[in-house]
């Protein structure tokens, strides 16, 4: 018992020795906190110390307490490495814009914060540089949540390297002028040709315009480049036409011969080559130069992968990966069948081989969205001439791709325009370097062709094929280009192929511009669209787009022409085209209102089956086979995160899922 009274003794003793507890009811005993406030502190983050200021605040505007907090976020990560994952493309811009949040200007113990108007330009043009490499604008860049105006104070982030640009000037020696761009001829990956595309958009944006068409199946962007003095806008008798390359994944050349393309007609443009300005001038010319990225990656990474292996086999059997797409669908024959249709109407009363319709049935079938994104292209635009261009032979091949053998067995099987397209491909032919030399056939096509050229159906017959379904359902006329048998060349083969090939590439653009062209209007001046366009001995009609104008392609002749529409007399017209004419001849037509005529009914309205031109996909079909398909794609394959997102998840930071796209 005394033992514990010592203890308890002991224990009040220390108790009473311990200084006095904090008591706001006793005074004296609480000293009241005083809050420091933030002070101006130096810039320390080392990927910020080129600004234009040395003095920052912590809180920053994201809400970072220290130095240590922001150097820890995604967002000082992302700035350290965007100059690699850009390519270097907006280096500095996009690090200087980061720098000015994260370490924002401080100024007699206050923050300022960073010009909106500075945001909007970088994002105006940096914004496709990011969309290039699938990863979404950054949070912290919103020019509308972290910039301010210029009425409420703010500051330029740029200042800085805007002082470095004019100081360079000032000490540099003026150089002589230089092409606007400079090709290089090297392999463009996915991410590469979006930027590069963009970038001439640009360099040449009072010419030059991207849009897109559409997705492949891994929602890759089927990117388009158009040129025109009015880039944008349909002008009235100007004729557009498409070049298409990358079809097949496997089969490259064409798909960099038409990116150098693109470079070459915005440089020699501002450089005042006059035979491209005119071009151009009176053109519209639309560039797509690849139709299957998926397909290209796979066919990218089938070579690199056998380009280790020592089995002869599976690099032989390497040459077809890629070619199909992402579906494993051959996009060149995925199109309707509508020759099979003509084949099968020959005999029929009112045979036609225009603007023959979509048959019901086909959208029941596997329609990869390449092909439905190129199908309503085609549909959009009244495109007067293309080319789609291949790998494996040497040669430019034309409609129809399929025989009329009864059998299909390969044989010549002729359009209507039979005269035309075979001009249309000795105008590439003869332009290319080598490929109407005789010697210079190298694939299956060799003892068949004629100096370069050949009917489709009688070299290789198939169902499905693209260039058939322009000439059938369209007023389009499309070749096909073979561009060497190596499908795949080397990287220092590619200048090679572009000198070889650029002529031809010029040289069957203007050819859009042979034949003639003109207007058809009523009486009171109205334009009369959807009239038929057609001409004596030639078994197929072209149709007036939205404005009355239409465009024939014509081999030099005397021709009889007529213009008729439903509800108004035919009209008819003799028209001389001496060779080497230069550019289409005009000839328009007044239409006078009368009875329709009997043969002008619709006659596709005979088989149910067919329905109209205007009718595309009626049922939906095409949805809801790509949702199926979607879902099934993505039960398959992936939860599969943008090949740049390793840079993220192995440091420690959270996972930055606001760069993701589609999150």
């Amino acid at each position: 018992m005394s033992v514990m009274l010592l203890i308890l003794l002991q224990l009040s003793v220390l108790v009473s020795c311990a200084p006095p507890q904090c008591d706001p009811g006793f005074r004296g005993l609480c000293k009241p906190k005083v809050e420091e406030k933030p002070k101006c502190t130096d810039v320390l983050l080392s990927y910020c110390d080129d600004m234009a200021y040395t003095k920052t605040m912590f809180p920053n505007i994201l809400g970072h307490k220290n130095r240590e907090d922001a150097e820890a976020g995604a967002e000082y990560l992302l700035m350290s490495v965007v100059e690699s994952l850009l390519g270097g493309e907006c280096n500095p811009e996009i690090r200087m814009l980061g720098c000015s949040v994260l370490a924002p200007r401080c100024e007699k113990e206050k923050v300022l914060k960073p010009c909106r108007t500075t945001c909007e330009t970088v994002q105006k043009r940096c914004s496709h540089s990011f969309e290039a490499i699938e990863m979404a604008w950054p949070y912290f860049l919103d020019c509308d949540r972290f910039f301010v105006s210029d009425q409420e104070g703010c500051y330029d982030p740029l200042e800085g390297l805007r002082e470095q640009v004019v100081e360079a000037v000032d000490s540099m020696e003026i150089p002589p002028e230089e092409p606007a761009i400079t090709i290089q001829f090297t392999y463009h990956s996915n991410t590469q040709m979006i930027s590069t595309l963009k970038k001439t958009e640009e360099e040449c944006s009072h010419i030059a315009k991207t849009y897109s068409i559409g997705r492949s199946i891994e929602g890759r962007e089927l990117l388009v480049i158009e040129f025109s003095d009015n880039p944008g806008q349909h002008e009235l008798l100007e004729p557009e036409i498409k070049y298409i390359g990358n079809m097949h994944g496997n089969e490259i050349l064409g798909r960099q011969l038409l990116i150098y393309l693109a470079q070459y007609l915005c440089s020699e443009y501002l450089l005042g080559n006059e035979r491209i300005q005119t071009l151009i001038n009176t053109t519209r010319i639309h560039i797509l130069p690849s139709m299957n990225p998926d397909g290209y990656e796979m066919a990218v990474s089938g070579l690199q992968d056998n380009n280790y292996s020592d089995d002869e086999q599976a690099r032989s059997g390497s040459s077809h990966i890629g070619r199909n797409n992402a579906q494993n669908i051959d996009l060149n024959r995925n199109f309707p069948d509508l020759t099979s249709i003509v084949y099968s109407r020959r005999k029929q009363k009112g045979y036609r081989t225009d603007r023959v319709p979509i048959p019901d049935y086909y959208w029941f079938g596997k329609v990869a969205p390449e092909t439905y994104g190129v199908m309503k292209w085609i549909r959009s635009i009244p495109f007067v001439l293309s080319a789609n261009f291949h790998g494996g032979d040497l040669l430019v091949s034309y409609p129809y791709d399929l025989s009329k053998h009864p059998q299909e067995r390969n044989m010549f099987s002729p359009t209507p325009d039979d005269k035309v397209f075979k001009l249309l491909a000795r105008t590439y032919a003869n332009a290319h370097e080598t490929m109407s030399n005789e010697n210079a056939q190298c694939g299956s096509s060799r003892g068949i062709s004629h100096k370069g050229t050949i009917n489709g159906a009688q070299w290789s017959s198939l169902a499905g094929g693209m260039q058939d379904f322009n000439y059938l359902h369209t007023n389009c006329f499309e070749v096909t280009v073979e561009l060497g048998c190596d499908k795949f060349p080397s990287e220092e083969e590619l200048f090679l192929g572009w000198h070889e090939n650029q002529e031809a590439l010029i040289t069957f653009m203007e050819a859009a511009h042979l034949g003639i062209k003109g207007v058809v209007k009523d009486k009171e001046g109205n334009a009369v669209k959807g009239a038929r366009i057609s001409v004596r001995r030639i078994q197929h009609d072209v149709t007036t787009a939205e404005n009355g104008e239409y465009w024939r392609l014509l081999t030099p002749g005397i021709y009889v022409v007529s213009a008729s529409a439903p509800g108004y007399a035919r009209a008819m017209k003799k028209v001389h085209l001496p060779p080497r004419m230069q550019t289409a001849g005009r000839v328009d037509f007044v239409l006078q209102r009368a009875a329709p005529e009997p043969d002008l009914q619709e006659e596709d309205n005979t088989i149910p089956s067919m329905g109209t031109y205007d009718r595309f996909d009626p049922y939906n079909q095409y949805e809801r086979y790509t949702l199926v398909a979607s879902l099934s794609h993505n039960r398959e394959q992936r939860v599969e995160k943008p090949w740049w997102w390793n840079y993220f998840i192995q440091t420690g930071v959270p996972a930055p899922t606001w760069l993701l796209k589609h999150n």
